[in-house]
């Protein structure tokens, strides 16, 4: 199929790469116990791809509304929308069709699910037009629409899932955002208002400092979700312990990227370019596996 095509377009504007933030909708079925139970596996991959295909279209709702900036932003510029490839007529029939779809399957598939994606869709439409340019709320923005994937992928199984999680969750995708934040303002130096208007809002001290408060707490909080009674109980083992050292390593090794090899302008995508923080996160799954469904 041709680069220039339609269709090759509207799929490079979903944007594939970032749908490894949608694995956040398999947390529930893991944590939960039931990632042998073929039933609630099966729904949960459905969960998997609609939210893939629903965050794919706010992704090119993001693209028209940000068409200006984009196409005086180094790292945003060859995209389909912003390089022409991509009518923006074509754009806006795209997500006029693939969004009432998807709430529709989502509807379909369980109601309070609906309701979780419908959130999600509400959530990121006032991002895209008001929240990305207020500091401080579009970082939580963002970070919410990563809890608001879990909460998915547990409604959708009927399950619950560990209060501490969802918050180890909302701290680690505030660590991805101020991160990407921070990146975009060393990047564009004194144009960063031209290319994103809220980043006049910020400065690298700031963000180190939030950055710095943010990493302390996913660790803390990790470890203490660990060693917690609740997690004890449900688990029947206290060995889960012994996953903190690889997220200590992976915090350490994406802070490493970020500060030491610049490596911040997608952050969640180094977790398919950097080998070492793909096997650290590998071992880490492994090991989770293990105390969960053999201890």
């Amino acid at each position: 199929m041709r680069d220039d095509s339609v269709v090759v377009n509207i799929i490079k504007s979903l944007r594939p790469r970032q749908w490894i933030k949608n694995l956040l909708v398999f947390a529930g079925l893991v944590f939960s116990k039931n990632l042998f139970n073929l039933d609630a596996f099966f729904i949960t991959v459905y969960a998997f791809f609609i939210f893939c295909v629903i965050s794919g279209s706010i992704y090119i709702l993001n693209d028209i509304i940000d068409l200006p900036f984009d196409r005086v932003n180094p790292l945003k510029a060859k995209r389909p929308i912003a390089r022409g490839k991509l009518k923006v007529s074509y754009a806006k029939l795209t997500i006029s069709i693939l969004i009432p779809t998807f709430l529709l399957f989502a509807y379909l598939l369980n109601h309070q699910f609906f309701l979780v994606v419908l959130s999600y869709v509400i959530l990121q439409g006032f991002y895209s037009l008001y929240l990305k340019n207020i500091p401080i709320l579009d970082i939580f923005a963002i970070a919410l629409g990563s809890v608001l994937r879990v909460v998915g992928g547990t409604v959708v199984i009927n399950v619950s899932i560990s209060s501490w999680l969802l918050v180890c969750t909302i701290l680690l995708a505030l660590l991805l955002a101020l991160s990407k934040r921070r990146y975009e303002l060393i990047a564009f130096e004194k144009d960063a208002r031209n290319k994103r208007r809220v980043l006049a809002e910020y400065n690298t001290y700031l963000l180190d400092q939030m950055i710095s408060v943010v990493t302390s707490s996913v660790l803390i909080t990790y470890s203490l979700y660990t060693m917690s009674q609740e997690t004890v109980e449900r688990f029947g083992s206290r060995d889960l312990i012994f996953t903190v050292p690889f997220v200590l390593y992976g915090i350490f090794r994406f802070l490493y990227l970020i500060y030491r090899k610049d490596l911040g302008d997608s952050p969640e995508g180094l977790l398919l370019l950097d080998k070492p923080l793909l096997i650290n996160v590998s071992l880490w799954v492994i090991t989770v596996l293990v105390v969960i469904y053999l201890l």
